[in-house]
């Protein structure tokens, strides 16, 4: 009725794509930015005999076509143990908190502080945090403290930045990246951050960010000088620093 012979209605191709399929989809994943051309001249390269129909029509069937943007990502971060410093800067920790006014405009904070001794370095609010304002009060704390050997950062954009880069291999600084999404791995500062956020950003009402900063101000000079912290034998920072440098600290222990 249809005029098609029988075998042609059973007939089933016995052509196998799969080696073409495998190939285009490895070239694919580690290149996903290049174009068919660049494929197919590639696996001609790599010594494969199919043709350019044969390849197009299967980049086509696999939807190649469509291929979005490729994502930026960090490049992979080297897990390292939260190590307790034998001495003053050797290691800094920084982050960032946020919070928002009484208006609903957001702020944010930057927090400095030195792992040996969990002293709170620096403080600020504002606004916005680009990585010349960062490297601006790092510079502050350094002219204050004395230079660290490294700081331990996250991945965010400001710690990312070409400016405090730059700044930190200008001033032979060692940045301590920790892995995305692992928090943890910068623990002490986390912590602060916790103690901060529940005596004055969660305690407190702002109406401006200089309120945020004064109110700052006091906590940074209250927690250095009387916080009683666990790991430092229940001594305050700035007790622990005394004692160290007259050569009798009390015993540190690992605690965040």
């Amino acid at each position: 009725m249809v005029c098609l012979c029988r075998s042609m209605w059973y007939y089933r191709s016995r052509r196998d794509d799969t080696e073409v399929i495998d190939k285009l989809t490895e070239l694919a994943e580690a290149k996903p930015d290049r174009g068919f051309d660049w494929l197919y001249n590639r696996i001609r390269k790599q010594g494969h005999k199919w043709n350019r129909k044969r390849v197009l029509r299967i980049y086509r069937l696999l939807g190649m076509r469509l291929r979005g943007k490729t994502k930026k990502r960090p490049p992979k971060r080297i897990k390292e143990p939260l190590a307790v410093p034998d001495a003053p800067r050797e290691v800094w920790s920084a982050d960032f908190m946020s919070d928002s006014l009484v208006t609903g405009r957001s702020f944010r904070i930057f927090n400095l502080m030195d792992d040996f001794n969990r002293e709170a370095l620096c403080m600020k609010g504002n606004f916005s945090m680009p990585g010349i304002r960062v490297v601006g009060y790092l510079r502050e704390a350094i002219e204050i403290y004395g230079k660290p050997m490294a700081i331990r950062v996250d991945n965010g954009p400001e710690f990312l930045s070409r400016v405090f880069v730059n700044y930190c291999e200008v001033e032979d600084i060692e940045i301590k990246y920790i892995q995305p999404g692992k928090p943890n791995q910068n623990g002490y500062i986390e912590r602060f951050n916790r103690t901060y956020r529940e005596d004055v950003l969660d305690a407190h009402l702002f109406r401006d960010i200089e309120e945020v900063n004064l109110e700052t101000e006091r906590f940074k000079e209250e927690y250095n000088r009387f916080h009683p912290h666990k790991a430092l034998g229940r001594s305050s920072p700035k007790e622990y620093l005394e004692e160290f440098s007259k050569g009798h600290a009390p015993l540190k222990h690992h605690f965040v």
